[in-house]
């Protein structure tokens, strides 16, 4: 359980010094030199650049990272359709490939039968590339069947960033095939970035070390997930050094999807799946849809949101009179989800949709940071509150303080006049 320094590999840069909790570490002729007072709580291990400080039991343990390359994205499709995510991820999957390097690519894989044709859609939201993995068996999704093809392919080809969709799918097939790889998987990010190990910056701004013998390719360029924790109220971010490949699930709605390129061209790569029907334990006999009133928060550029502030149940049908008014959809924070007021499907946060529209209504929405986490995205937010120390009212680009059973029949009647309100938003997203 030893952490140990290489003094062959150390530069001397004292980012170990910095990370060090316990002053556990001196500067001996330049290099960095362990003292009785550490603990070997591997704090400095992953802040040093060069690959110095190890874990003595897992300094065998640490796989080639330089064989894994390129980023791939899980282009989820549901009966021949896209699902809006996969796109979003292509899109940020490009920023994250082009700011690896100019030769990483971004490859999106679709799994299914007969999905050739989703490949295009792919090429015209970013994608370089698009393996293709089709099978009668891969028809309907399984657990059993997709974990299989994709952890093969992956094992085959080695990805070093692979991206999936925090839907219900996504949920359940990235951890099974990041089990199988035995690699690490952080879920619901919100946000994700390259680590570029920042040495030469580091010795460029605060030392005199000269800085012309180092390479910059060498740099750690790993993939920093970024996601909520403690219930919101502070955002981790969640690295993979030993392991690759890294992978992610983003929800729906985080990431900015690419202006579509019509007629954009890539590589397709047929992948042929070596799957019996025996792999398989689940049959899938019929996809039933649900019956239940259809809400799609993720889509929806104009969401009109109730919480507690409604005061009982009845405060949706003025919601609701709002949302048809202005040709949006009902949402919900969670304590009205929570007193039963109006289905889960309906909620906004941290643990039901993250959305993006162009205009978001919070009407009796407080604005707790697990709301807060799902909603502050949006091109517009519209906050109407009793409380004028509601949280909700730092985020909103337009506070009114009053009583909503008043207000929102004013915004109805005003919204039948002029529809002043749309065409700020229409003039804001235009700057």
């Amino acid at each position: 359980m030893a952490v140990i320094i290489i003094d062959e590999k150390c530069k001397g840069c004292k980012l170990c010094l910095k990370a060090c909790p316990f002053e556990a570490i001196d500067m001996v002729d330049k290099l960095a030199v362990l003292n009785e007072k550490c603990t070997h709580c591997k704090q400095c291990i992953p802040e040093c650049p060069f690959d110095a400080i190890i874990d003595e039991e897992k300094a065998g343990e640490k796989a080639d990272l330089s064989a894994y390359k390129d980023v791939w994205v899980y282009a989820e499709q549901r009966a021949g359709k896209m699902m809006n995510v996969a796109l979003e991820l292509i899109g940020e999957g490009r920023r994250l490939a082009r700011e690896i390097s100019k030769d990483t690519k971004v490859w999106a894989v679709l799994i299914g039968d007969k999905v050739e044709a989703l490949a295009q859609e792919c090429f015209e939201y970013g994608a370089d590339g698009v393996y293709i993995l089709e099978d009668a068996l891969l028809q309907k999704y399984t657990t059993d069947g997709y974990t299989k093809v994709f952890t093969e392919v992956i094992a085959d080809k080695k990805p070093e960033i692979v991206l999936f969709g925090a839907t219900h799918i996504g949920r359940d097939l990235a951890p099974r095939v990041a089990a199988r790889l035995n690699t690490g998987l952080t879920a619901d990010c919100t946000r994700l970035d390259i680590k570029v190990s920042s040495y030469i910056d580091y010795a460029e701004k605060y030392t005199t070390q000269d800085t012309s013998d180092l390479d910059p390719a060498s740099d750690d360029k790993g993939l920093k997930q970024t996601r909520p924790a403690f219930g919101g109220n502070l955002m981790a971010t969640i690295i993979t050094p030993d392991t690759r490949p890294q992978m992610a699930t983003v929800r729906p709605g985080v990431m900015t999807r690419r202006e579509r390129a019509a007629g954009a061209k890539g590589e397709t790569v047929r992948v042929t799946p070596v799957l019996a029907a025996s792999d398989i334990r689940t049959n899938v006999k019929e996809i039933v849809k649900s019956a239940k009133e259809i809400v799609s928060l993720t889509d929806a550029e104009i969401i009109c949101s109730g919480g507690r502030g409604l005061g009982t149940p009845d405060g949706f049908a003025l919601v609701k009179q709002l949302a048809d008014k202005v040709g949006g959809v009902v949402g919900s924070s969670r304590a009205a989800v929570d007193a039963g007021w109006i289905d889960h499907v309906h909620q906004v946060g941290q643990t039901g949709t993250t959305v993006k529209p162009r205009l978001y209504f919070a009407c009796g929405i407080s604005g707790a940071i697990q709301h807060l986490a799902g909603m502050q995205s949006s091109d517009m937010i519209v906050a109407i509150n009793k409380d004028p120390d509601a949280p909700i009212f730092e985020v909103a680009d337009y506070g009114i303080v009053g009583d909503l059973y008043k207000v929102i029949p004013e915004i109805i009647a005003e919204w039948g006049n002029a529809d002043t309100l749309y065409e700020a938003t229409i003039d804001r997203s235009a700057e």
